[in-house]
């Protein structure tokens, strides 16, 4: 059976997340020469005050376009329980027009060559001296969300966003709105998830002022990694091998863009920090194992968990292969750069997005490489421009992938009519004006030789696998291997590209591309094929395991069992892989302190015709459109075709990477050296309000210079504490304790000095919290009736008495265990591995779900489970050690509840996978809701769960006290 990790890692939604937000589109950033930037303010200059009356709920104003697309009244599936708690909502405050105006003239100086200003960064403590909120703004608005029972969990270094955690309760009555469940039918299947039912209102005082209310939904971002869905069991595929099947390792890569020559000439990407953002949590074995079947150095990478977003958490169901294979080939390109992981935890009212802002806020890297986006279409208002334009400012880079569905990036999204999924449309953030947006191709088809090993471009075919194989650059056309006729929006595979519906054209794209006053993607191309060839990688996921794998990489690149390696294809490698190459610029032509927006060079280098044919491999066959086929594009949908020059399906095309490193200026700026910061724990699982100490090590990236300065160190992005000089030997030790439960990130941000660059680093642990020992609980549980082959939730209460605090198991058996054989089921949250535990007051009734699904396709074969992302009913009959039972004989699969009216942390929990599923820990203080129940082809020779009435008893215990009795309860589980 599954531990309990994976049961929350299986078991969450991980569809696209559309943070609510109203309006905010930011000047795009202009390349050309500007007049000289006017002296800076000082810095004791602050920003004037704004609110000047005084914040009440007498007078309101609406947020224009606050309320999710998909929150539609058709999709309603009751209200999401008051007790529940939200952790990590995030409030934004906007700019003033002179503040934006100024910050377009400084981002503009910082790009232009001739002004003083010229790559001259921002630290997120001057970014917030001149463009963030005054004190006492922040002052006022953080008072009135304390007096709505919010706890304030911290204000952004650059004083443009508070983020706060409270009840569904409390967000109902503070923003006049109320956050029910959805259940949506997509194309993949069906997805159940909550949100406001409708905008969202602030008391007017503050109108003007806070321009976004986030985090009040699970609708997190897509990942643009896309699978082979025809895979064969106990396939046998080689990299070059004995039955002639191709794929690309890094080695290959290196070939194909011209890596290899800068690897010549001693150019890794040394002393940069790329950071790849994501919403799942990893495991380092497997990016060992993939660093080892590369023939690369075993280097892990940095883990930054975004505070009061959970605790660290696996979510295997795509969102761990993506952050496996974005951390695998950035690590793989940029072999001496440092790579910084920051990720959100098991609050799935957190994502991808979140870890964006996060790692720009604390300035974290000098290069940010993100594979998620949405359909533009479907944002709402939603947008980030305000934290990337922050990115520029602070010399940070951010690339991102331009999606996977071609020129439909909207198909597959019920909320569109069919005309609008049909609708040509490009993907964000990739469109984006302060983002490099990287687009597809895949190896060219016009010749049989360019996919034939032996003919030239790949090794002959032998008895063992080639790990590199490719001899020269193989020629290239657009990526579209999408499937005619297959019915679903999952058969799209195509590089996304188009004119943004949003954004005007920024001036340094005037020259070369199409005279439509848009912003046009992609920027640049790298091959994003599944097949054509397709990109190994390593990861425990299961997601996007071949039929009939048993492992990933235990022998190799292959699983010992099927022999099979784990490969995919989509512009999430694309992304990852070409921020390797800018680590490499950067680190050739020394730009230690980053180079901020590089779309303003990288098209100033395409407008020279020399440097284009020599830096550039220009794509003009193919195109990214939608072919004709049943339930998706009623005819071919026109997309756009490659052509010579920029086009919206390549952007600028590919690259030769040393030629185009060579041609790039070198930076102006001093020529520092790059530096690494590492902070460890005495104690990665401290005791309440025990001292814990932090050691903080800031170490050269080349020589044996030893770095000078201060760091600045942060716990759960409270208030910095700066001035913390280091020793002669480049450390600092930081003694702390935590008064609540639950996950606590401490960050140190090394200063520099005349000779070494800033950089980042990050420690997470978890603090145990412990049970009152005294009062009790009751449990109860609403009946559920469902239709035969249909999915159906029971919503459990637990009612605290006597001043009972801690943490509650509950365990679940039927009526009759046999007849439910192929039955699913999952509960919303739990804790990773069911050894866990919450400190909690003023407790109150919390409640959360356990969902039923009788649709046995979804739960008869191991396939069809991983699939789905449920627990096997029957898995709970398996003999051996893995069968847990609890005092009363029941099959422990495990739902652990904490109770409290105010959380006041997260909850403790590891990442280990030794035991199979006994069922999920769920924390009451997490989100409410019914998750993902995603539908599975029929099958004639398996049956559903038969009709009838069937009763499933609960019984919960504490966790951790003997002394507090177990309560039951019943309810009846109907199947009609």
């Amino acid at each position: 059976m599954k531990n309990l990790a994976q049961c929350l890692r299986k078991h969450l939604p991980v569809s696209a997340s559309l943070l609510i937000s109203a309006t905010l589109v930011s000047t795009a950033l202009a390349a050309g020469a500007v007049p000289a930037l006017a002296q800076a303010r000082s810095k004791s200059s602050s920003p004037a005050t704004r609110i000047s009356a005084e914040i009440s709920g007498a007078e309101r104003t609406p947020l224009p376009g606050s309320q999710h697309p998909l929150a539609q009244a058709r999709f309603e599936s009751g209200r999401v329980a008051s007790g529940t708690r939200l952790q990590g909502i995030s409030m934004y405050f906007s700019r003033t027009q002179s503040q934006e105006a100024d910050l377009q003239k400084l981002l503009a100086a910082q790009q232009n060559p001739g002004s003083p200003q010229y790559h001259q960064w921002l630290t997120p403590e001057q970014f917030a001296s001149r463009f963030g909120m005054a004190d006492a703004d922040i002052a006022k608005v953080q008072n009135w969300l304390e007096q709505q029972g919010f706890s304030v969990d911290s204000v952004a270094r650059g004083k443009d966003m508070i983020r706060f955690s409270g009840t569904v309760g409390q967000v109902e009555a503070a923003f006049a709105t109320e956050l029910h469940h959805y259940t949506i039918t997509t194309a993949k299947g069906i997805e159940t998830h909550f949100a406001s039912s409708t905008e969202l209102s602030v008391p007017s005082a503050m109108a003007g002022v806070v321009f976004a209310i986030r985090n009040l939904d699970d609708f997190r971002p897509k990942s643009h990694v896309v699978v082979n869905k025809n895979r064969a069991t106990h396939a046998r595929p080689n990299f070059t091998g004995s039955d002639g099947s191709l794929f690309f390792a890094p080695g290959d890569v290196a070939t194909e863009y011209d890596i290899q020559s800068a690897y010549g000439q001693g150019y890794t990407g040394t002393g940069q920090t790329i950071v790849i953002v994501g919403q799942s949590a990893i495991l380092n074995s497997d990016i060992e194992a993939f660093e080892t079947a590369s023939g690369l150095p075993v280097k892990d990478p940095t883990p930054i968990l975004v505070p009061n977003s959970g605790t660290s958490h696996i979510f295997n169901d795509g969102d761990e292969t993506e952050s496996d294979l974005d951390l695998e080939w950035s690590g793989a390109i940029a072999k001496g750069a440092n790579i910084s992981f920051v990720y959100t935890g098991s609050e799935v009212n957190n994502g991808a997005f979140d870890a964006i802002t996060y790692a720009i806020d604390n300035s974290i890297g000098t290069i940010i490489s993100s594979s998620y986006g949405d359909c533009e279409a479907d944002l709402g208002t939603f947008n980030l421009e305000s934290t990337l334009a922050r990115a520029a400012s602070q010399g940070q880079t951010v690339l991102s992938a331009s999606g996977d569905d071609g020129a439909t990036d909207c198909y597959g999204i019920s909320d569109l009519t069919t005309a609008q999924q049909q609708t040509n449309a490009v993907d964000y953030p990739a469109s984006s004006a302060y983002v490099t947006g990287v687009g597809g191709t895949e190896i060219s088809q016009a010749n049989s030789a360019y996919l034939t090993p032996g003919d030239g471009y790949w090794e002959a075919v032998g008895s063992n696998d080639i790990v590199t194989s490719v001899l020269q650059y193989i020629p290239e056309q657009s990526w579209n291997e999408d499937s005619a006729n297959c019915g679903q929006s999952d058969c799209l595979a195509a590089g996304g590209g188009g004119a943004s519906a949003l954004y005007s054209k920024p001036s340094w794209q005037t020259a070369l591309t199409p005279a439509d006053g848009k912003r046009d993607v992609p920027d640049v191309s790298l091959n994003a094929a599944i097949n054509n060839p397709g990109y190994l990688f390593c990861s425990s996921d299961q997601t996007d395991w071949s039929q009939g794998q048993e492992n990933s990489c235990n022998s190799g690149f292959r699983d010992s069992f099927s022999g099979a390696p784990t490969w995919a294809g989509g512009t999430s490698f694309a992304t990852p892989i070409f921020a390797g190459m800018v680590a490499i610029i950067n680190q050739q032509q020394g730009y230690t302190t980053g180079q901020g927006l590089i779309n303003p060079t990288l098209y100033t280098l395409a407008a020279s015709s020399a440097t284009y044919a020599s830096a550039f491999h220009d794509i003009t066959t193919g195109n990214n459109s939608c072919p004709k086929g049943t339930g998706l594009c009623g005819s071919v949908v026109t997309g756009f075709a490659a052509a010579a020059g920029y086009d919206q399906v390549s952007g600028l095309g590919t690259v030769d990477l040393a030629n185009l490193a060579n041609a790039w200026p070198a930076s102006t700026g001093p020529a520092l050296i790059g530096t690494t910061t590492a902070v460890s724990a005495s104690n990665t699982a401290p005791a309440l309000n025990a001292n814990d100490t932090f050691t903080i090590t800031v170490a050269s990236d080349t020589g044996t210079t030893i770095p000078a300065g201060t760091v600045t160190i942060t716990v759960d992005s409270g208030t910095p504490i700066t001035g913390n000089t280091l020793t002669s030997n480049g450390t600092f030790t930081y003694t702390t304790s935590f008064t609540t439960a639950g996950s606590h990130t401490v960050l140190a941000s090394y200063s520099g000095d005349a000779t070494h660059a800033t950089s980042t680093g990050s420690v997470s642990v978890n603090v145990a919290g412990s049970s009152s020992g005294t009062g009790s609980f009751s449990l109860a549980a609403t009946n559920v009736a469902v239709s035969q082959g249909s999915s159906g939730t029971s919503t459990i209460t637990v009612k605290p008495a006597g001043g009972y605090t801690g943490t509650v198991e509950i365990a679940f058996d039927t009526s009759n265990d046999s007849a439910l054989q192929n039955l699913c089921y999952e509960f919303t949250t739990m804790l990773t591995d069911g050894d866990g535990s919450v400190a909690v007051s003023n407790a109150t009734a919390v409640t959360t779900q356990l969902s039923f699904d009788t649709n046995a396709a979804d739960c008869a074969t191991t396939g069809a489970v991983r699939k789905s992302g449920k627990h096997a009913f029957r898995s709970m009959h398996k003999a051996g050690s893995d069968n847990k039972q609890g005092s009363n004989g029941m099959k422990t699969t495990s739902a652990a509840m904490a109770f409290a009216g105010l959380l006041l942390a997260g909850f403790l929990g590891r990442s280990s996978r030794k035991l199979r599923g006994l069922g999920c820990l769920i924390v009451l203080a997490s989100i409410g809701m019914a998750v993902t129940a995603c539908g599975g082809s029929s099958s004639n020779t398996i049956s559903d769960p038969p009709k009838g009435t069937y009763t499933v008893t609960l019984s919960g215990s504490d966790t951790s006290s003997a002394t507090i009795p177990t309560a039951t309860t019943t309810f009846t589980f109907t199947i009609q």
